[in-house]
C-alpha cells in the first residue's frame, strides 16, 4: 500500500532537494555511513511514520520501524531508526520529519475527539471532512484514520449531501420532493442534507432523508431534533457538525447525535518529533 503513495513522498522529497543538498555536497559527506533515529518528544498518536520510512528508503537508507500509524506513544518513545549514506540521510531528513510531525498532530487531534465521543457512547463515530489543505487530502485522510476517525466524504462523487447552496437553484422545491427525486436518481445511495435551523431539520426528517446534518446547532437544539427523529418510523442519523472539537463533542453525543462531523484535526498543531543523526565507524 505504501507504494501507492510514492508519488506523494517523491514529490515531498523533490520539493526540498530539487537542486540537491548544497551543504552535504560541499562538505563531501557522500560515501560516509550514518544512523538516523526518530523519537517522540511528547505524548502523541503517531501517523505517517511508514511514509517517513519510505522516504528514507527512496534515498537508499535501510529502515526499521519502532511504531506504526495509530499507535499511542509517550514522550521519548522510539519511532524509527535507519542506516545509510550520509547524503541520503540528509536528503530525506527534514521532509520526513516534518511529515510525521504534521500528520501526528492531525492524528492526535482526531484521537482526542474520538476519545471524548467514546467516553459517552462507543457506537458513535467521528467523521472528518474533506476540508483539508489543497492537494493534501490523501495525507490528511491517512492521519485522521490513524487517530481512529472515519472519512465524512472522500470526494463529491462518494455521497449525496444537499446543501442550501444546492437548494438555491431548485426554486423553493419542498424537501420531500427533493428527497423523492434523489431516491429515483441514486436508489442505492443514502441521502443526506445539511440544515441550519430546528424547523428545517424536522421538515427534513419528515421528508425521509437518511442523514440530517445539523450545522452549528447548540447541544439543546440537537437534543430537540434527536428526540423528534427518535419518534419517526425510520429514524435518520443525526450528525452534529460545525465547530465540533474535543471539548464539546461529548455534549453533542449526550444530546443524541449519532455521528460527529468535524474539520478540527485538519488544522491541528504539529507534534514534536526529535531526530538524531550520527556517523558510523568507517
Amino acid at each position: 500500500m505504501l507504494e501507492l503513495l510514492d508519488d506523494l513522498t517523491d514529490a515531498l522529497l523533490a520539493e526540498d532537494t530539487r537542486g540537491g543538498d548544497l551543504t552535504t555536497e560541499s562538505l563531501r559527506l557522500e560515501g560516509r555511513r550514518g544512523r538516523i533515529a526518530f523519537a517522540a518528544r511528547g505524548a502523541m498518536t503517531v501517523a505517517g511514520i511508514e511514509l517517513a520510512g519510505r522516504m528514507l528508503e527512496r534515498r537508499g537508507v535501510s529502515v526499521a520501524l519502532a511504531a506504526r500509524s495509530g499507535d499511542r506513544v509517550e514522550a521519548g518513545a522510539a519511532l524509527l531508526a535507519g542506516e545509510g549514506d550520509a547524503a541520503g540521510l540528509h536528503l530525506a531528513w527534514k521532509a520526513s520529519q516534518t511529515l510525521v510531525e504534521i500528520l501526528s498532530g492531525m492524528a492526535s487531534s482526531a484521537r482526542a475527539i474520538v476519545d471524548a465521543v467514546e467516553a459517552v457512547d462507543r457506537h458513535v463515530r467521528v467523521a472528518c471532512t474533506r476540508k483539508t489543505f489543497p492537494v493534501g487530502r490523501r495525507l490528511s485522510h491517512l492521519a485522521v484514520k490513524a487517530g481512529g476517525a472515519i472519512l465524512h466524504r472522500a470526494g463529491l462523487s462518494e455521497t449525496i449531501l444537499v446543501f442550501a447552496e444546492h437548494r438555491a437553484f431548485l426554486g423553493g422545491e419542498s424537501l420531500a420532493s427533493i428527497a423523492q427525486g434523489l431516491r429515483r436518481a441514486a436508489p442505492e445511495k443514502k441521502i443526506a442534507i445539511e440544515v441550519g435551523a430546528v424547523a428545517e431539520a424536522l421538515e427534513a426528517i419528515e421528508a425521509g432523508f437518511d442523514v440530517i446534518q445539523l450545522e452549528k446547532f447548540s447541544a439543546s437544539d440537537v437534543a430537540e431534533v434527536a428526540a423528534f427523529a427518535h419518534g419517526s418510523l425510520c429514524p435518520p442519523i443525526i450528525a452534529a457538525a460545525g465547530g465540533v472539537n474535543a471539548t464539546n463533542a461529548g455534549d453533542y453525543v449526550r444530546a443524541g447525535a449519532g455521528l460527529i462531523v468535524t474539520s478540527a484535526p485538519h488544522s491541528a498543531a504539529p507534534r514534536d518529533v526529535s531526530v538524531s543523526i550520527a556517523a558510523l565507524p568507517q
